[in-house]
């Protein structure tokens, strides 16, 4: 998003974090161990990944790359599915809350990479559990004037080609080619590899995109 000054983008990350806390408070126990769009996790595990970068100091990370041979997708897996375990669904959604100024920026992402972190996420569980959030739009902008780098797409594997990306909802698209509609944030898990439920996307392609 041109414009978008740092202090802008952290202040984001921050009402993200405390939105998605509020969502989880209020979130029944048992839907905590319903599935997700992150293959193998349920609720908990995304939460439990999420939350990582402030319950991990830099030297323990270390350990766990280092004991998982250097496999960040492995090591994640791990201590997700560890976390998961040994902490409660209200000791996350408190160590989201609690953290939500933290300052955590991805490894060559930039604060607007812990935005879209913090977003992409959030709708892995919000968007199976039928939760009727809409990321803010001032986010969402953020978050797609990332995408609109090739590194981006090249980094998550999804291959567009012959296909244009159209928000219904904000003036946004990406891609040339047989158009697809949906919602922004639909958009942006398309973008991430994600399957998303029948019914959020339109066009002849959508049905690559769906579970």
């Amino acid at each position: 998003m041109t414009g978008t000054t740092e202090s802008e983008v952290r202040k984001a990350i921050a009402a993200e974090r405390r939105d998605l806390a509020e969502v989880l408070t209020g979130l029944p126990e048992q839907r905590w161990d319903e599935p997700t769009l992150c293959a193998g996790w349920r609720v908990r595990e995304v939460v439990a990944h999420m939350i990582m970068p402030f319950h991990y100091s830099a030297p323990r990370f270390v350990i766990e790359m280092l004991r998982s041979r250097g496999n960040f997708a492995r090591m994640a897996d791990r201590c997700a599915r560890r976390d998961a375990a040994a902490l409660s669904s209200g000791e996350l959604a408190a160590l989201m809350r609690d953290n939500a100024d933290f300052a955590w920026k991805p490894p060559g992402g930039g604060f607007e990479g812990a935005l879209t972190h913090e977003v992409i996420h959030g709708l892995d569980f919000t968007v199976p559990l039928g939760l009727d959030r809409h990321v803010p739009e001032d986010r969402l902008r953020i978050v797609l004037g990332g995408f609109e780098a090739a590194k981006s797409l090249r980094f998550f594997g999804v291959d567009i080609r012959g296909i244009e990306l159209r928000a219904d909802d904000v003036d946004w698209s990406i891609g040339d080619g047989t158009p697809m509609y949906g919602a922004a944030q639909d958009l942006i898990l398309v973008l991430c590899g994600r399957k998303l439920p029948e019914g959020r996307l339109r066009g002849e392609p959508s049905h690559r995109f769906v579970v």
